[in-house]
């Protein structure tokens, strides 16, 4: 009998999302795919530490214990990995050394093809990856995708409630107003929303997410949701209003909503204690990497001269 994940959060995760593994990806990009692939084998009984999306994987995959009989599962995670099989055994006793043993046990392996390929046919509802090229791809195609940043120090998960904080503009919803604000300034940006208060936000490339996000939310009393949601965004009033108005008709309720007005987020998603954070921009997601993880929305084509990106991204990374 097929199985159903129609009621179901996918989660796809790269392997360096999960686990620390960038050591192994400087091997593979200075000395080459067979010294990299002799390394792994050498060493696939030497767990990799933890990488900065695990704590939101082990909390997402956590909710099944919610699952009522009968029902699928709430959440799924699908390791996709640019290795190849061999090289992914390392990742699956790794996986089974931090505790998540029967928890992950779907996976792709494309040695070297972007995992981007692959996602509509896992049914994968949220993409993590730190393959710039990948995630563009999944976001050009309109899929909640982001590049994950590196670890913070010393993060502490609340170990009985995940916690997700993500942007408004250009992550939950399109950037058609950052895009007056950018073009015109502030004036003219808060001019805009005020004008458009009664229409709809345009859904941005997380929209969907934050929608299956909410329907698993509701099947919870408020006192008793094992998911946490705040938005935090640079809006303030007067250009508030398009916002609640927008996801009070989606369906969205949001547990914390920050109307920055262009204070610095990273306290606030600290004292929020966020498994991850989402946002575009870099000057937002790079202060706020150093206090919990974080990852970031691309929202520009992959150029040749862009540090994450290579000119032949088979040869340039490794997940």
């Amino acid at each position: 009998m097929p199985i159903d994940f129609s009621e179901t959060l996918v989660i796809g995760i790269s392997s360096r999302s999960l686990f620390d593994l960038e050591k192994e990806n400087e091997i593979f990009n200075s000395q080459g795919l067979d010294t990299y692939r002799e390394y792994q084998i050498a060493h696939e009984n030497e767990p990799p530490s933890l990488g900065t999306a695990f704590p939101l994987i082990k909390a997402a995959l956590d909710l099944n214990k919610h699952r009522e009989e009968g029902r699928p599962p709430l959440v799924e995670v699908i390791l996709l990995s640019r290795n190849d099989a061999g090289i992914g055994l390392r990742i699956f006793n790794a996986i089974d050394h931090h505790g998540l043993a029967g928890h992950i046990t779907r996976a792709a392996f494309t040695s070297g093809v972007p995992l981007s390929n692959y996602l509509d046919a896992f049914q994968v509802d949220l993409f993590l990856s730190k393959h710039r090229e990948d995630v563009q791809e999944a976001v050009s195609a309109n899929k909640a995708a982001a590049l994950i940043q590196d670890p913070p120090d010393g993060f502490l998960p609340d170990e009985n409630v995940i916690r997700i904080a993500l942007d408004g503009d250009a992550v939950i919803f399109s950037d058609e107003s950052e895009m007056v604000y950018k073009e015109q300034g502030l004036e003219a940006f808060v001019a805009h929303e005020q004008q458009k208060a009664n229409e709809l936000l345009p859904e941005g490339p997380f929209g969907k997410f934050l929608k299956t996000l909410s329907k698993m939310h509701g099947r919870f009393k408020p006192e008793e949701r094992p998911v946490r949601l705040a938005l935090v965004t640079a809006r303030n009033a007067p250009a508030h209003e398009r916002v609640i108005r927008t996801l009070r008709a989606w369906n969205v309720d949001f547990d914390e909503a920050f109307f920055m007005g262009g204070l610095p987020k990273g306290p606030i998603l600290e004292a929020f204690r966020a498994h991850i954070f989402f946002d575009d921009q870099a000057s937002h997601v790079d202060p706020a990497a150093r206090l919990v993880p974080s990852a970031r929305v691309l929202n520009e084509p992959v150029l040749s001269s862009d540090p994450g990106a290579s000119a032949d991204q088979d040869k340039g990374q490794r997940e």
